[in-house]
């Protein structure tokens, strides 16, 4: 009798693997179409394109990574420090404050200080009635401009920095400072000789992410006119309306965050960095006071005024006192995007339980490979994503069509490259790496004893998911389903490429009103977006509160 329950057992366990593996390979359909399109497609298209603005591409695609990463770091690694290491006033309110530009997609707060700060800007008009200057008679920084797009970014981006720089500086224990005071270093040197070194695992993750944000975006350097790989795919794949020369495009974008990946690897390579623990507790805030605890507060006031406060605030006013909301077509963009984002984060989380729990009960090296390679689509811009979906699903519709009409007589449609599937399968390949972290961090707290147990009751590996562990991890699935949720709400390539015909989401609609110049018809949409993505943000913030040792 056992040794049948053993059988039964390995078969169940060995059909979760094989699902979990399935959907793998579906999943990773939009990378293997993007690679195989590299030595294909059209030559003459891409010919053109390298000998006209390819080298425009890379140049700026460079040049916006290179100074994102610079402002970053400059925001993040000393805001970092200051609200980890230092004490004065309004540190506990900065903590969590300087979080807040993450709820404030990139093209909002694009949109926003545009019309702030351009010609027409109140900014603007204000300096030329008090100076009595004309146009071209005085000097103003061209928000519609690389550096622009560079400001605009690293207002957004750089939390990851600060959120990951801090992590590694409340961790370091207290022997750290004082070892720097024994070797003769004042509190600054001993932050760039040891504190700085210790935490530069950390420090370059964030930067990579960042930079891989940077390289996905989209609508910010489009509405200020520069040329990258992402407004190049979407012109070759709108204007030449050759998605094979877009996916090589796609491919050349994917070289670069592949490149961004093991750069970060190789930074860490054989390096080992411990800290003692048993002193993490007994660390002690700098005092800070006078003209120091004013330019603390100044330089952590600064990213949280330009990041969030500002934008907010313009957008609000926009709003409630100049946007026209009389008629129904802002609450039928807020179902659209409500609904989208909803069934994108159930079915991301669904998907996350079952590749999860399947590395839980069968943890071989060919199933944890899967479970890491469906959690990679987070690296990818959502352009890549786009175009390794619609030529797969374009092609597959095209087939069905054709069987359809020869054996049925039916004009069947296209049923999955012009619907909401193209959309969801998106969207999941994107956003599974999130609800996948969130799943496994609250699966590794659930004790493997609950497992046997439940299964020398009878239960199937899938009962046991269903009635066991996802009740006793609930906050976990709905913090996944919440953050999907709203990543899923501010996501904007996928959505302008892969939506149907006359769908549009708070992020299209948008975009759609500011490339019109309507900015202040705008601002209800990117108010919301701003508005709902302060939830994960909030959530967050006291995940950290409660995590933070000693407290």
């Amino acid at each position: 009798m056992s040794v049948v329950k053993t059988s039964k057992r390995t078969n169940r366990i060995s059909g979760l693997s094989l699902s979990s593996l399935l959907i793998v390979l579906i999943l990773a359909l939009p990378i293997a179409v993007i690679i195989g399109f590299v030595f294909k497609g059209s030559v003459d298209v891409f010919s053109h394109l390298y000998d006209t603005v390819l080298i425009d591409y890379v140049t700026n695609s460079l040049l916006l990574m290179f100074g994102v990463g610079a402002g970053v770091l400059l925001l993040g690694i000393p805001t970092a420090w200051l609200t980890s290491v230092c004490d004065f006033p309004g540190r506990k309110i900065f903590a969590w404050a300087l979080l807040l530009p993450l709820a404030v997609p990139a093209y909002i707060i694009a949109y926003t200080y545009t019309g702030l700060l351009d010609y027409a800007g109140p900014v603007q008009v204000a300096i030329r009635e008090i100076t009595g200057l004309g146009y071209g008679e005085y000097w103003f920084f061209e928000i519609r401009s690389l550096p622009g797009a560079v400001v605009m970014l690293a207002l957004v981006l750089y939390p990851y920095v600060y959120l990951l720089s801090r992590a590694a500086f409340l961790e370091q224990s207290a022997s750290t400072l004082e070892v720097s005071r024994t070797l003769g270093y004042n509190q600054w040197q001993g932050l760039f000789k040891l504190a700085l070194p210790l935490a530069r695992p950390a420090i370059i993750a964030g930067l990579t992410l960042a930079l891989m944000e940077t390289l996905a975006d989209y609508g910010t350097v489009q509405y200020f006119g520069v040329s990258t790989f992402t407004t190049g795919i979407f012109r070759t794949f709108y204007g030449f309306g050759d998605s094979a020369a877009a996916a090589q495009l796609a491919a050349f974008l994917l070289g670069f965050v592949a490149l961004l990946v093991l750069v970060e690897k190789y930074s860490r390579r054989k390096a080992r960095y411990h800290s003692s623990a048993e002193y993490k507790a007994k660390a002690k805030l700098i005092p800070l006071a006078g003209w120091k605890a004013a330019m603390a507060y100044f330089i952590c006031l600064i990213p949280v005024l330009f990041g969030f406060l500002i934008p907010a605030i313009q957008l609000a006013y926009w709003s409630f006192t100049q946007a026209d909301l009389s008629d129904g077509a802002f609450a039928q963009l807020a179902w659209n995007s409500f609904y989208l984002a909803f069934l994108a984060a159930l079915i991301a989380v669904g998907f996350a339980l079952i590749l999860a729990y399947a590395k839980r009960l069968n943890p071989r090296k060919i199933v944890s490979f899967s479970v890491a390679t469906a959690g990679m689509g987070y690296a990818l811009p959502g352009t890549i994503i786009a175009v390794g979906v619609i030529i797969p699903f374009a092609w597959l519709d095209h087939q069905l069509i054709a069987l359809a009409s020869n054996w049925f007589g039916v004009d069947l449609g296209l049923i999955l490259s012009g619907t909401l599937v193209a959309l969801l399968f998106a969207y999941t390949v994107r956003f599974l790496a999130v609800s996948l972290g969130a799943v496994q961090s609250g699966l590794d707290k659930i004790k493997p004893s609950l497992d046997g147990a439940a299964r020398t009751l009878g239960s199937t590996p899938l009962q046991v998911l269903r009635q066991i562990h996802v009740p006793l991890m609930k906050s976990s699935v709905l913090t996944a389903l919440l953050i999907v949720f709203v990543d899923v709400l501010k996501e904007l390539p996928a959505t302008l490429i892969l939506r149907p015909f006359n769908f549009n989401t708070l992020a299209v609609r948008a975009f759609e009103l500011a490339s019109d110049e309507r900015l202040v018809d705008a601002a209800p949409a990117s108010l919301l977006i701003v508005v709902v993505g302060l939830l994960p943000v909030i959530l967050l913030s006291r995940s950290i509160a409660k995590g933070r040792t000693g407290s």
